[in-house]
């Protein structure tokens, strides 16, 4: 072929040699274009600027302004950590070192523990190399070149990784200067691309994630495109801290861990009562969705998870209790509800008249989680989940699943949760059932989507063992991306329980089942929504919605007065009776995130109305008892967010 035809975003056409780079094209376009290249899509596939164009194709140039750049550029700032920690540390071997969201991080094998100056050291040395503004190459091998080249450089890990490659395959290797690192790329042109990169923290890690290997060293880092975008994450980084969940459940007094229940919380009064009004919040709804709540046994014999196919699939993840001698003796703490919800639905000869049935279970859950993923109340062993099952016809998916979406919306506005991702999570690599169930459950999904207007994207990989799944993944005050609801369309469970029901033909059909949990894990959604919120919550969730502050002695009597009323009116109330002054309560009441004091004097005593003062609001003056109530009532039976959101 002597020329090949390039078609641009605007719709233009280049005709050019075969060969001809993204690059070379970004810089006929203009010089300030090519500059600012990161890399490129070609038929939509992020590559190098150096790949090799030899077919027709459509090039878009992705600049570093362009947030696709984004993982380029945390990918290729790993590589140039690597590279510098192996020019300071010869010894070390490097394992992998890829992009996680805004952040990046590298496991190591070094003999020694990283230090806060050991991070300097490798941040100087980085900015060292990038000024050498060495060229980013990427080279092509067979697996025996690589293996040769690796073994040569005593790099053991990539040698592990290349050992688990196929002869045939061709290996992607990127080189700049001395440095050469295992990689499908794409990466920045060149060193000096990277500008604007800190290194945040190191800590342990197991080679492989699995705790029977050895523990490596894994530095985690940052990389922006400009100084500004670093800023604005650490910034981001540092109100992180400030919101950390466990941080402020301690200050809040809401729960707290102990060794002898690992990763299992205790849930303090204060976190109790945020812990019963959300499920009393899902309760309600679930009545409204006319779901039929129903209590399952926590402890099964192995037998019904082999049934299940959660002893071949999450055998890892049971707690495990014997019962007898033989491994068919153990039994098994549930880690789910849905076995026990099918049993449920097997008691009885169902009609197609009866279905969907829809059942929804709080059971406390237990997972083996292992000691290096728990963290907080976002990984726990011991949880509830605001679960459900929709056992329906296949007629009746559609329906079912685009009344989920509207259980889903009324929860999210609930909450304020407007910036939410959707995701269609389709088979994974180890699946349980029929390849073409998956299929026709995955298409059911997608046009489940399509008809509701809801946009998503695709996630190759990630659905359950049993099914395919939507996920939606909602960022929080902080950009932070957490996945909250999943719907999961099952096939194989019913047919393993050899669940049934008759048809208008007096015929035995198999229904389908719908997993479906909005809030998620209940402890998770706390920890998650503690930390959107900086811990103020609205006043239907807060745990003291009111407190009433004396100025004396002498206004106590009303100040207990008004604690009666509130509570006689079904909101939350207390007295700070301390001998302090009224300034020093009202900043107490502010680090414990009230939302509502009521200050009471002689004055007050006498007219039966309170001095208001709101979070985030201030002084609002003085207004009468009763009717204050009455406002404060309204705002928590229609569940309206907090003042600090309405102002935010």
């Amino acid at each position: 072929m002597s020329e090949i035809h390039i078609t641009l975003p605007d719709g233009s056409v280049q005709t050019v040699n075969p060969g001809t780079t993204p690059a070379e094209i970004a810089l006929s376009i203009g010089q300030r274009l090519h500059d600012d290249a990161i890399a490129a899509l070609v038929n939509h596939e992020l590559v190098d600027l150096q790949y090799p164009l030899e077919n027709d194709a459509s090039v878009e140039i992705v600049t570093r302004q362009d947030t696709r750049s984004h993982e380029v550029l945390l990918h290729s700032t790993a590589h140039l950590m690597a590279h510098a920690i192996k020019n300071l540390y010869p010894e070390v071997k490097i394992a992998i070192g890829p992009a996680i969201e805004e952040r990046f991080y590298y496991d190591i094998d070094l003999d020694r523990p990283v230090t806060e100056d050991m991070l300097a050291e490798i941040e100087e040395e980085m900015g060292r190399i990038a000024a050498s503004n060495y060229s980013v190459k990427r080279l092509e091998l067979s697996k025996q070149e690589a293996m040769e080249l690796f073994k040569e450089r005593g790099e053991d890990y990539k040698l592990e990784i290349l050992d688990q490659v196929d002869k045939e395959e061709i290996i992607s290797a990127y080189q700049q200067n001395s440095f050469i690192d295992l990689c499908r790329g794409p990466h920045v042109p060149s060193t000096g691309s990277i500008k604007h990169y800190k290194l945040l923290t190191a800590s342990g890690a197991y080679w492989r994630g699995d705790e029977r290997n050895k523990m490596l060293q894994r530095i985690y880092g940052t990389s922006w495109a400009d100084k500004q975008g670093l800023e604005d994450y650490l910034h981001r980084q540092e109100e992180a801290r400030r919101r950390d969940h466990r941080k402020l459940g301690q200050e809040l007094d809401l729960f707290s861990f102990h060794p002898v229940a690992p990763a299992s919380p205790f849930f303090h009064q204060k976190g109790a009562i945020i812990y019963v009004e959300l499920v009393d919040f899902i309760r309600s709804l679930n009545r409204k969705y006319n779901f039929q709540e129903v209590i399952t046994p926590q402890i099964f014999n192995v037998e019904l998870w082999k049934k299940s196919g959660h002893w071949e699939h999450y055998r890892e993840n049971l707690f495990l209790i014997p019962h007898g001698e033989g491994e068919d003796e153990w039994m098994g703490v549930k880690p789910m509800n849905c076995p026990g919800h099918a049993l449920i639905y097997a008691s009885q000869l169902r009609s197609y008249r009866e279905l969907p049935v829809r059942l929804a279970d709080f059971g406390r859950l237990h997972r083996y989680e292992k000691a290096g993923v728990v963290s907080g109340l976002n990984r726990v062993r011991s949880f509830a989940i605001d679960d459900a099952h929709i056992f329906c016809t296949p007629d009746q998916i559609g329906p079912e699943i685009r009344n989920l979406f509207t259980f889903v919306q009324e929860v999210y506005d609930t909450f304020g949760f407007e910036d939410v991702e959707v995701l269609l999570s389709t088979r994974p690599e180890k699946f349980m059932g029929d390849p073409d169930l998956w299929d026709k459950a995955e298409a059911i999904l997608a046009e489940s989507l399509k008809g509701a207007g809801i946009a998503y994207q695709v996630d190759p990989g990630e659905g359950a063992f049993y099914g395919p799944k939507i996920d939606f993944n909602f960022r929080d005050a902080l950009k932070r991306k957490w996945q909250l609801t999943t719907i999961q369309l099952d096939f194989s469970l019913p047919d393993r329980f050899e669940l049934k029901y008759i048809d208008a033909h007096s015929t035995e059909q198999r229904p389908v089942i719908i997993h479906r949990a909005i809030l998620g894990s209940v402890e998770r959604f706390i920890g998650v929504y503690l930390e959107h919120t900086g811990g103020d919550l609205p006043l239907w969730l807060s745990p003291i919605q009111a407190i009433v502050l004396p100025v004396s002695e002498k206004a106590r009597d009303y100040a207990q007065k008004v604690e009666d009323t509130l509570k006689s009116s079904g909101l939350r109330g207390a007295v700070d009776a301390r001998d302090e002054k009224i300034g020093a309560k009202i900043r107490q009441a502010e680090l414990q995130k009230i939302p509502v004091m009521l200050i009471v004097g002689e004055r007050e005593a006498e007219s039966n109305t309170v001095s208001l003062r709101r979070r985030h609001l201030g002084d609002l003056g003085s207004q009468p008892l009763d009717e204050v109530i009455v406002r404060l009532d309204r705002e928590v039976k229609n569940k309206e967010r907090s003042t600090a959101h309405n102002q935010g």
